[in-house]
């Protein structure tokens, strides 16, 4: 078999179901993708060394290390999106996912057409936010006497103090500083701040949010920075972005 050429997809399938692992290496294959399979952690990473993987679907419930572990490794050393699959649906397992890296979710049992479309949807959103990034392309991206390190993913205070950021922390504030003094709803932070296409979970940004407004020392009560649109959603108030005027980034 010839290698694929650049412009074919390769997935990478985490699941130690080996039904469910040869029954989607088959059907994604004619919709053009090159998929490789891997049972647990070990080979998931075997398969990462070897390969120039393009998204990553993951099982939750794998032996040994589980995926939400992996999905911190993963994300530790790369943006890859990570698709999660998983028999868990409480609000609370996906934060927990989110908090991990993932980019979407999908319930176990699943159809196989419907993981080809969110398949194709999370890399055109991979893709479309590297284009959109590129105005951010410093690694140090200040913004009211605030200093974001994208490759360390970390918060420099006006004081001088580092603060860390989870990943789901990190991909939110970015998407803020992207459009400055730009409205957002739930629903779309949601989609750009995780790159995924789901269903509204209003609890789950709300706590993102709050989590963030801690790290940004916002008062909670008072938030001058990141402000609260009673019933439309969140606006990301700073004066300037890398020294520009905010509203010329908008």
């Amino acid at each position: 078999m010839h290698p694929p050429g650049p412009s074919v997809p390769q997935i990478l399938i985490v699941d130690d179901d080996e039904g469910i692992t040869e029954l989607l290496r088959d059907y994604l294959a004619r919709f053009g993708f090159q998929v490789h399979v891997a049972c647990d952690g070990a080979a998931m990473h075997r398969q990462l060394a070897d390969h120039a993987i393009d998204l990553l679907v993951l099982d939750l419930m794998l032996p040994g290390t589980d995926g939400l572990q992996l999905a911190r490794e993963v994300r530790r050393s790369t943006a890859m999106p990570i698709i999660m699959l998983t028999a868990r649906s409480h609000p609370y397992d996906r934060v927990l996912g989110l908090e991990s890296g993932a980019d979407d979710y999908m319930g176990k049992p699943f159809e196989p057409r419907e993981l080809v479309a969110r398949i194709q949807t999370v890399l055109r959103r991979a893709k479309g936010a590297q284009a959109a990034s590129a105005p951010l392309h410093s690694n140090v991206v200040r913004f009211d006497g605030w200093e974001l390190h994208r490759d360390d993913r970390c918060l420099i205070s006006p004081a001088g103090l580092m603060v860390a950021l989870s990943n789901a922390e990190f991909r939110l504030l970015f998407t803020f500083l992207q459009m400055p003094r730009r409205l957002f709803s739930r629903d779309q932070l949601m989609e750009q701040a995780r790159g995924r296409a789901m269903e509204s979970f209003d609890r789950s940004i709300d706590l993102l949010v709050s989590r963030l407004r801690q790290k940004l020392a916002d008062d909670p009560r008072e938030p001058k920075m990141i402000k609260t649109v009673r019933g439309a959603g969140y606006l990301f108030n700073v004066r300037s972005v890398q020294g520009q005027p905010a509203w010329q980034h908008g």
